[in-house]
């Protein structure tokens, strides 16, 4: 082989490597293990859910010391933020059959620090569809700490979520905020 040709082959081996991608992984707020239907008798449909702007996106945004974030590009939620927490709520506190209330989720903080926690801190409203009562507004905040790797702070946004879920089923059942 010449000499020309042979480094013509090794250049466009490294041009090809070069142009190599790490895979995207996608991750979800639903829980593997589905807990079943909601055990507040109620069939709380979701209404509406809002996050900061800042973290609705399929990208994952982690916070870098005080003041940074920073967007994962090979780290993605399965959906944007807002529609990954509005299917995992509608999964766990469906009830068909049941009673129906509403819920309206106003997402105020959602901060994800690996080696450190997921934060969750929320504005909700929780209203009888059957228009008996006066609608509960609740404010919660949630905090599980988190390992190191991506997957230990998604499953600590997971049991922020299921905390959340307990939350609004009390509230359901008492007619109260927890």
């Amino acid at each position: 082989m010449p000499l020309t040709l042979k480094l013509t082959v090794v250049a466009v081996a490294l041009l090809l490597g070069a142009c190599r991608s790490d895979p995207i992984h996608y991750h979800t707020l639903s829980p593997a293990q589905p807990t079943g239907q909601s055990r507040a008798g109620v069939d709380i449909q979701i209404e509406q859910v809002s996050v900061p702007p800042q973290v609705d996106r399929t990208q994952m945004v982690i916070r870098q010391g005080n003041t940074g974030l920073a967007i994962l590009e090979t780290e993605w939620w399965g959906a944007s933020l807002s529609d990954e927490l509005h299917s995992s709520l509608d999964e766990q506190l469906s009830n068909p059959g049941a009673p129906k209330s509403s819920l309206r989720v106003d997402v105020q903080r959602f901060d994800s620090i690996p080696g450190r926690y997921a934060r969750m801190d929320v504005q909700w409203r929780l209203r009888n569809l059957g228009g008996d009562a006066r609608p509960l507004t609740c404010r919660s905040s949630l905090q599980t700490p988190a390992g190191a790797s991506i997957d230990e702070l998604v499953t600590a946004h997971q049991q922020n979520v299921r905390q959340f879920v307990d939350l609004v089923e009390q509230a359901a059942a008492r007619k109260a905020c927890p």
